[in-house]
């Protein structure tokens, strides 16, 4: 049976592909920084370790038991954590999956539309506030050449039900309070941008497959359907009973979400296109409309 260590298991990405690698008999190992975490892990049948992804011997005596290392926790920015991972991998042949986010897509292009479609084979100029994340993600891959199987998988506007301990993604519960607090659905600026998304449990069943099949230094975008914010605003309007859906600044946008969130997150395009996870891995994503997930 395969040791399979994950950070930020009590996450919603986290939790709900450790329920997965659980169905298949995996081994589960969760580091967790809160003690008030553990039984409820244990309940799921999670194994925990306590401490920081920053302290490194904690770090190298759970990647010393594992087979495998899935890496969710504040992933897609901490390249301390990401260095200090690689670091106890090299030379061991083990697997390390690393999540980023595919907000290293936009344009920040403020609720202008872009149908510009990302695959893995488009290299990659982003924008100054997101290089840091393209450049994390390079790192990871090229560890390849460090005799570790290094996977990195991007996701994109997560929704659905989670299976672990959180239940919520982040993007579509946060505009829907907003637009509860504001009274009617909320999108910024013309809210024609775009961004692919993807269901929960799709994603999940990415890791596995990933895991299980995917080749050294190989990056896979996670996606299976797209809707413009707003559209999803609209629904959010039709879903809660508001008044219709309205537009408010960018800079709103930015006030209430941070220049991260506002500007990316809720304004920018995010679109590609998930054929390679699909043709190499055998990804058959059964989910298609964030609409009924509302």
């Amino acid at each position: 049976m395969k040791k399979v260590l994950i950070t930020g298991i009590t996450g919603y990405i986290g939790g709900t592909i450790a329920k997965k690698l659980l169905e298949k008999n995996y081994h589960v190992t969760g580091l967790v920084r809160n003690e008030d975490h553990i039984k409820e892990l244990e309940s799921l049948g999670i194994e925990s370790i306590m401490g920081s992804i920053h302290d490194e011997s904690v770090l190298q005596s759970a990647i010393d038991e594992a087979d495998a290392i899935i890496h969710n926790a504040d992933s897609a920015d901490d390249a301390y954590a990401v260095d200090s991972i690689i670091n106890a991998l090299e030379g061991s042949g083990k697997t390390l999956i690393f999540t980023s986010g595919s907000a290293i897509l936009g344009g920040k292009e403020n609720g202008e539309k872009s149908d510009f479609i990302f695959t893995e084979d488009i290299p990659l100029s982003p924008r100054l506030e997101m290089a840091s994340r393209v450049l994390i993600n390079n790192y990871v891959l090229q560890s390849a050449q460090k005799n570790i199987r290094s996977i990195v998988i991007v996701p994109t506007m997560v929704y659905g039900q989670g299976l672990g301990l959180k239940k919520d993604s982040i993007q579509v519960p946060a505009l829907i309070q907003f637009s509860k607090e504001k009274g009617f659905g909320v999108y910024f600026g013309k809210g024609e941008n775009i961004w692919s998304n993807v269901h929960i449990e799709d994603l999940a069943d990415l890791y596995v497959l990933a895991l299980e099949n995917a080749k050294a230094g190989t990056l896979y975008y996670a996606e299976n359907g797209s809707s413009t914010i707003k559209n999803i605003a609209e629904n959010i309007s039709e879903k809660y009973t508001l008044l219709p859906a309205q537009s408010l600044s960018v800079q709103e946008a930015v006030n209430r979400f941070s220049p991260a969130g506002g500007y990316f997150g809720f304004a920018s395009n995010s679109l590609c296109n998930a054929d390679k996870a699909k043709r190499e891995l055998g990804w058959n994503p059964q989910y298609n409309s964030i609409e009924k997930f509302i």
